[in-house]
Order: structure tokens, then sequence, then C-alpha cells
């Protein structure tokens, strides 16, 4: 299986249905398979799109459960599709224009995917950068008359 699309055409590839999207999510939760988060154990019965029982304690287990997709009412495919077009856009997106792109129903739902998936996409505590940093795009005013004389 793929891990990234590359390009759209990849993307709408790999994320056809809610069930590719379903089973997507499920290898990245769960590389080596299925574990039960109260007793560790592996196998399990899937009552339906994104719930799992444990066949050994019974515990429920939701697909989305301590993820951004927690307590989301919109299907999982929507949830990428946004993703997939917060991180393609170099100049960022607003709620507005996430809103139109994906038909949503209201700002207020988009406002809220978004704030979601920028708290998801930062890392706590995270370094500052260092050594040689590659842009895509920057723009650097010259300063001319700092340019042209020798640091002292």
């Amino acid at each position: 299986m793929k891990h990234y699309p590359v390009n759209v055409i990849d993307f709408q590839d790999m994320f056809p249905t809610e069930k590719a999207c379903e089973s997507y999510l499920t290898a990245v939760r769960w590389p080596e398979g299925f574990v039960c988060p109260r007793c560790m154990h592996t196998e399990n019965w899937e009552l339906g799109s994104s719930l799992l029982r444990c066949k050994k304690c019974r515990r429920d287990v939701s697909l989305t459960a301590g993820t951004i997709f927690q307590d989301s009412h919109l299907p999982l495919r929507l949830w990428f599709q946004a993703l997939w077009y917060v991180v393609c856009q170099k100049q960022g997106v607003s709620a507005l224009a996430l809103k139109s792109i994906l038909g949503l129903g209201s700002y207020e739902t988009a406002w809220t995917q978004l704030h979601k998936l920028r708290r998801a996409m930062v890392r706590p505590g995270r370094d500052r950068l260092s050594g040689i940093v590659e842009v895509d795009e920057i723009l650097v005013e010259r300063d001319e008359e700092r340019c042209c004389r020798p640091y002292k």
C-alpha cells in the first residue's frame, strides 16, 4: 500500500470511498494490526464501519477515538479531502475557502475543521530550525547600505 498520495490523481485513487479512508486510518493507527487499549489483545470483531470490539475484554474501540476526527459527524472522506486541500495550499486556507471547496453547509463547520487540522499540524515543544534549512519560496529584501559595506 502506498503511504501518501503525491498528486491529486493519487489522492482520488487512494481515497475514492469512505471504506478506503477507514482502511487507511486503520493501517496508520495499528500498523502491526489492532491492539486493544485496555487489555492489549489483538483479536477483534468489526461492529460497524469504524467500530471494533475486543474479543477478550469486549471493549468497543472507535477507529476515530483520540484523533481529530473524534466526535465529528463529517465523513472521513470529507476530512481527508480537507486535509489534502490544506496541505497543498502554499498561501494558506481560509475557513470560507474550505467551506466553498468542500461544499460544507456552514462556515462554523469549516472553521472548526480547519482549526482542528491546524492544531494537529503543530508539534508541541518543537525545536527551532537549525542547520541548513530549505524553503520552497521566499522573498528577501536587499538592504543596499548593509550589502555594500563589509561586516565589522
